[in-house]
């Protein structure tokens, strides 16, 4: 077989005796060879220049080795971080990846700290740089040694997700991170980065990328490969992918150059083996196409040769998306779904990506140019710099997990070429007066009426766009799209409201009264039925469903790139069916979405699909096409997941003729996200988008789901909803072990109940009522349970904590069917039961109050309640460091009233929904002066974060009051002579 010879590594000139030599400690992160490979070219110019390097990593060693063979290159193998620890090739362990970093660079902090410092001084180090150990920076500064870090992302913005799901308590792993970077003098950015808000000050500089040795002619003449074959590389780095590839993957005329770790199995014949000092750069300028997964050395070398790039996203990886963008926005990437990759089905990807012209016109010099920025740094160059501690700046301003604003004020450091359309559909202002509410731009509403809702008629007007586009539209979400729908049938149209949680918040899962408001901000579903055999179907998907006599579901969603996930999804519908005819278990749903990340957004739409199957035995014969595109924020706690369900739900029920009361629509969304999305959230979100309606606080007990009624808002009072830029996610641990806190919590009043109940000469049972005691140990719902005699009877009997394997030994299940108790788990018990027993009666006192004659008073009493819920979310460890801010914000605008008379005031605020996050409600009076301390708190908590938070404000109504649209293109009207 044959290989490829390696390349003979680049002279490097030794001037060691010069008296301008300089000496550089440069630690590089053992992640990956991307960090690696970059930092080679970087040091090949210090060395050429007559300086020193000595490289601290725990990269294998001949990556330095093979490229550079001089005296003044030194390499000490230590491992000083982790990185990100992963499953394979694609599947990041976000638990195990914090808990690794703890053990490596946390818990010996401090004989690190030692070690590196007195290791600095032995060697007279002149510049510490980095790429990117976080602790190296802190290193450098004890030792009194400037330091710089070069890089596209700092493992402060990758770590902050996997927060979301590894716990808060590793929370101080992150702000540590960014206050060690923060003692960085600088930041050398590389394009395609990510916000690093923990550094000072940044230059910008080209792609480092490594020079080609051969040409094309020279390296395909050495692989014996004509130059009419093409040529695809397969590379996914040097983690094990357990993937086994088969001849029949590649088409005809096709040969596959195997790297990394996949190269180490048997391969078929169309497939070649690359040894492990193969030079990559030279190889690539001799294909045609690679097939692997985005980091930066594939990236940038990609770019810098105009090779096309297929590939598949990595799960919960930030540094992607930028990297992604940036190779989609020269032309160079064409995405593949993971199950294609696994089944084979690489053809129409080939296909696809030998089409694409990549335009990548910038530099590729960005090794000589950090090279020559840190040698005039080592000699002394200055450079101003911003005098700010990383971890306050990061712990306000980081988002928990990869997302951007939609509003203006979106981080200032996000590149030019990333800076995505507000409003992801391209849906333009609208004249409300000049259009009928049954016909808009392009189609003719057959039923129902759009209610002058500005953002439906824009949707409608974004769909006659996409119906004249044809799929010539340059983003990949709107050619899906403009390919979804048969344009002349007609199309079902559905919408839902996000909403703000004003009271009752997590309680609802307890039984709780809630007060909740439909946001102005709504989520559009239009849905198609068509015969499998007339569906439309896009090229890769084709290729995978090979019978036109099944029906597909066909989903795409726009404003994908915000949250990393593919912007389509397919699958046959009989993946919902067992052999026996009948559905699948939520169970199977549930791992069938969760194969892979990027698509598990799919499980919110086509979940409502499987639940219609289950609850309602409804059979779907036809295939269904499904867009999907939302305006509410996603992490922002105001129930996006919940707004998708519901437009979904609604729009497919009205496509198939069946007839389902919003609340029971609502219901069905629940099952949606608690048993097929696996998120365990209570029932309140699905209830306000579906029967909620607009200025109105709709009134619900969840037991599980008795709706009071509509509570007008008085006209003197207005609600604003400000996020914290923090990501929130109902998902994320905190929220589910508080929520499995207050079930344990239930389960033992209970016991203590029956307890009591059972030991009649007890002094609690001469004391108390046996019929009340009796009814405490039957207890159905927390809130059932009153303030008063939860004080008095309980709350000195429960644990402040208990874990696990101690609970269950003892009393067995919890009680709730959508989370699951881990042995090993601690959780806390006494705040998250008393939350929703006070929680509750303080909702009923706001209630009460609204309706109250209007009044100073009134005002300062609802801002009260509000408060000490903020308080108790806090005391439940599921508050945040930017909600806080936020409150606090609110506060110091009550106590800046020069009198109780002062007209045009806020007066109360909390954090809302699942906490960890998200947003603030607040609340004031309904006046100029209120809006303007609105707009000055986004302004202070922008100079105190870097981060301008979006503010909700306004209403509009629910699914269930806006009903549907079947909308059909209207015939071109004849042309006029």
């Amino acid at each position: 077989m044959p290989t490829l010879l390696q390349t003979s590594p680049m002279a490097a000139s030794d001037s060691s005796s010069s008296p301008s030599s300089l000496v550089f400690a440069y630690y590089v992160t053992g992640h990956g060879f991307g960090h690696a490979t970059r930092v080679v070219e970087v040091v090949r110019h210090l060395i050429s220049s007559g300086h020193r390097v000595y490289v601290v990593s725990a990269a294998p060693e001949f990556v330095f080795t093979m490229q550079i063979h001089s005296r003044n290159l030194f390499i000490r193998k230590v491992l000083l971080d982790s990185g990100s620890v992963q499953a394979d090739a694609l599947t990041v362990d976000r638990r195990a990846s914090l808990e690794k970093y703890s053990e490596i660079a946390v818990e010996p902090r401090d004989s690190i700290l030692a070690t590196e410092v007195e290791w600095l001084k032995s060697i007279k180090a002149n510049l510490v740089v980095s790429d990117v150990v976080p602790i190296a920076c802190r290193a450098a500064a004890n030792a009194g040694i400037r330091s710089i870090c070069v890089t596209n992302f700092s493992w402060d913005f990758i770590y902050a997700e996997y927060v979301m799901a590894a716990g808060h308590h590793h929370r101080s792993i992150v702000w540590q991170i960014a206050e060690d970077y923060s003692h960085c003098e600088f930041l050398i950015r590389l394009p395609g980065y990510c916000p690093m808000p923990a550094f000072h000050d940044v230059v910008d500089i080209p792609l480092v990328v490594r020079p080609l040795h051969k040409s094309r002619q020279e390296v395909r003449k050495e692989l014996r490969i004509p130059e009419n074959m093409k040529l695809l590389i397969f590379n996914f780095g040097g983690q094990p992918t357990g993937w086994k590839l088969k001849e029949e993957y590649l088409p005809a005329g096709w040969l596959c150059l195997v790297c990394g770790d996949s190269a180490k199995q048997e391969l078929p014949s169309n497939f070649i083996a690359l040894p492990k000092d193969a030079y990559t750069p030279d190889v690539i300028a001799a294909s045609d196409c690679m097939l692997g997964k985005i980091g930066y050395g594939t990236l940038s070398e990609a770019l810098a040769y105009k090779l096309r790039f297929i590939f598949v996203r990595r799960d919960y990886f930030n540094e992607e998306p930028f990297l992604r963008k940036m190779l989609e926005y020269y032309q160079g990437g064409v995405e593949m779904i993971r199950r294609d990759l696994l089944a084979g089905c690489w053809a129409p990807y080939l296909e696809r990506a030998v089409t694409l012209k990549p335009c990548y016109d910038g530099g590729i010099d960005g090794g000589e140019v950090a090279a020559k920025i840190l040698q005039d740094t080592a000699f002394g160059k200055k450079r101003s710099k911003l005098n700010l501690s990383g971890a306050r700046r990061l712990q306000d301003e980081i988002i928990l997990g990869f997302q951007l604003q939609r509003a203006p004020g979106r981080d200032h450091s996000v590149p030019e070429w990333y800076q995505v359309a507000g409003n992801e559909a391209e849906i333009p202002l609208v004249d409300q007066t000049q259009k009928s509410s049954k016909f808009v731009e392009g189609f003719e509403i057959l039923h129902g009426d759009h209610h002058g809702l500005l953002d439906t008629i824009g949707f409608l007007d974004s769909l006659a766009t996409l119906a004249k586009i044809g799929g010539h539209h340059q983003e990949r979400e709107h050619l899906a799209a403009a390919a979804l729908f048969n344009w002349e049938e007609d199309i079902v149209v559905a919408r839902a409201p996000g909403r703000l949680d004003v009271m009752g918040g997590i309680a609802d899962y307890s039984g709780s009264l809630v007060l909740l408001m439909p946001t102005r901000e709504a989520c559009h579903a239009a849905v198609q039925r068509n015969h499998p055999s007339k569906q439309k179907l896009c090229k890769h998907t084709e290729a995978r469903h090979h019978s036109r006599d099944a029906p597909i579901l066909e989903i795409v969603s726009f404003g994908s790139e915000l949250s990393n996930r593919g912007p389509t999804f397919d699958m046959d519908l009989s993946d919902f069916m067992e052999e026996n005819g009948k559905p699948i278990s939520y169970e199977k749903a549930y791992h069938y979405f969760s194969r892979d990340p990027s698509q598990k957004w799919a499980a919110y739409v086509a979940g409502t699909i499987l639940v219609l199957m289950r609850e309602m035995g409804v059979r779907f014969e036809d295939s269904i096409s499904i867009l999907v595109s939302s305006t509410v924020p996603e992490g922002k706690g105001v129930s996006s997941s919940a707004s998708v369900e519901v437009a979904t739900m609604s729009a497919v029920t009205a496509a198939h003729g069946l007839e389902i009361s919003p609340r029971d629509v609502a219901l069905l969304c629940q099952k949606v996200e608690n048993y097929v999305v696996g998120a365990p959230c209570g029932v309140m979100d699905q209830m306000a988008s579906a029967c909620g309606e607009a200025n109105k606080l709709l009134a619900m007990i969840c037991q599980p789901a008795e709706i009071l009624g509509l509570v007008e808002i008085p006209s003197h009072i207005q609600f604003w909803g400000i996020d914290s830029g923090i990501r929130h996610s109902v998902g994320g641990s905190d929220y589910g072990s508080v929520r499995i806190g207050a079930f344990i919590g239930k389960t033992m009043i209970r016991f203590f109940a029956s307890s009591s109940f059972a030991e009649t000469n007890s002094e609690e049972a001469e004391e108390e009522s046996s019929e009340l005691i009796e009814s405490d140990a039957s207890l159905d719902y927390l809130c059932n349970l009153s303030p008063h005699r939860f004080q008095a009877l309980y709350a000195s009997k429960l644990p402040k904590s208990i874990t696990g394997e101690e609970f269950i030994e003892k009393y067995g299940d919890h009680g709730d069917s959508v989370t699951t108790i881990e042995k090993k788990c601690t959780y806390e018990i006494m705040a998250p039961t008393r939350h929703p027993i006070y929680e509750n009666f303080r909702v009923q006192a706001f209630k009460a109050l609204l309706t109250a004659t209007p009044s100073e008073e009134q005002v300062i009493g609802l801002g009260e309640l509000m408060y000490q819920c903020h308080d108790s979310y806090s005391a439940c460890k599921i508050g945040s460091d930017g909600t806080d801010r936020l409150v606090r914000l609110v506060q110091n605008m009550e106590m800046l009233k020069s009198s109780k008379n002062e007209n045009g005031t806020l007066y109360g605020a909390k954090i809302t929904g699942g906490g960890s996050g998200g947003t603030v409600c607040v609340i004031g009076r309904s006046s100029l002066r209120s809006n303007e301390q609105i707009l000055q708190i986004q302004t202070k908590y922008k100079e105190a974060t870097g981060f301008m938070p979006y503010v909700f404000e306004g209403s509009s109504p629910g699914a269930g009051k806006f009903g549907y649209l079947k909308i059909r293109k209207n015939s071109a009207p004849p042309s006029s002579t």
